[in-house]
């Protein structure tokens, strides 16, 4: 009997440790749950949002120090989110050492030399 409660009771913590936190709502102990996220990242994340609610994932990014693209992502599979909403990259942003693609064939074409075809 002892072995079906603790199974249980492991089970429904392996339950709770995948339940999704939203930024705006969870308590500190809650932030630090995240995976990747610490005492010290809890700490400005809870200090930011006494000024405000943070909007979306861009206004967290540009209010947490230290938080980017990357680990954002990160973070929201660990199951953190901003108003319920898990992080999408915005696809309208270029990455950083991107070139912008040619915009017509003829840009992106070599000159030709017609004095060396004579």
């Amino acid at each position: 009997m002892f072995k079906k409660i603790f199974a249980f009771i492991a089970a429904m913590s392996l339950l709770t440790a995948f339940a999704a936190v939203d930024v705006n709502k969870g308590s500190a102990a809650d932030l630090d749950g995240i995976k990747g996220i610490g005492p010290a990242t809890s700490k400005v994340i809870m200090t930011e949002r006494q000024k405000a609610e943070f909007k979306n994932w861009d206004d967290l990014i540009s209010r947490v120090k230290g938080l980017g693209d990357k680990t954002a992502a990160k973070l929201s599979e660990g199951g953190l989110t901003v108003g319920g909403v898990g992080y999408k990259p915005s696809a309208a942003a270029p990455k950083a050492g991107a070139k912008p693609a040619a915009t017509t064939a003829a840009a992106s074409a070599k000159p030709v030399d017609n004095a060396a075809k004579k």
